[in-house]
């Protein structure tokens, strides 16, 4: 099926490593697929050595593929605050720099609104002790990162990261979304 008749939407988000991002966000019904990649800066085309210099402007980033038939906007974005750390300026855990901010790149108005909608709920929900810094801006690019990226996680579990970083991210997605996981 194509785009066009499965009604799919587009949604790119940067809540730190992609590598995490992106393990999580596969696991869950209704997600078609899942790019990481760079998205947000001025640079065409960058690699990741540029990217993780910080001077490009883009964040790692994924791009999700969903059909709003079997999961909603509000629902992922509820998985996406809830596994990463949306109060940190341009950081989540060891990671530092732009190139590590929590961005929600909208692609319509609809997707705005959710967006703000779902930021502003979270953020007064008591959930995190401090405000929720994650940007709201509107889709420019995406560019796709190398392919010993992509899948990384499912293609290096044994790794020290994937361990120690990755499974715990997946646990807490598999104890706190169940009905949501694949």
């Amino acid at each position: 099926m194509t785009k066009a008749d499965n009604k799919l939407e587009t949604i790119t988000l940067a809540g730190g490593c992609f590598w995490c991002t992106e393990a999580i966000f596969q696991r869950i019904k209704g997600v078609v697929s899942v790019k990481p990649g760079y998205s947000g800066g001025s640079v065409e085309n960058p690699t990741y050595k540029e990217v993780r210099s910080g001077k490009t402007g883009h964040a790692e980033a994924i791009q999700i593929e969903f059909d709003p038939k079997i999961i909603n906007l509000e629902t992922l974005l509820e998985v996406f605050f809830k596994l990463h750390n949306p109060t940190t300026l341009n950081r989540q855990g060891f990671d530092i720099g732009s190139q590590y901010r929590s961005v929600i790149f909208y692609r319509n108005k609809k997707q705005k609104d959710v967006a703000l909608r779902v930021r502003e709920e979270i953020d007064k929900s008591g959930l995190y002790k401090n405000k929720v810094v994650t940007g709201v801006e509107a889709f420019k690019n995406f560019y796709d990162a190398e392919d010993y990226h992509q899948h990384y996680y499912d293609n290096n579990k044994n790794a020290f990261y994937c361990r120690i970083i990755i499974d715990p991210k997946i646990k807490k997605l598999f104890a706190n979304f169940k009905p949501l996981t694949k």
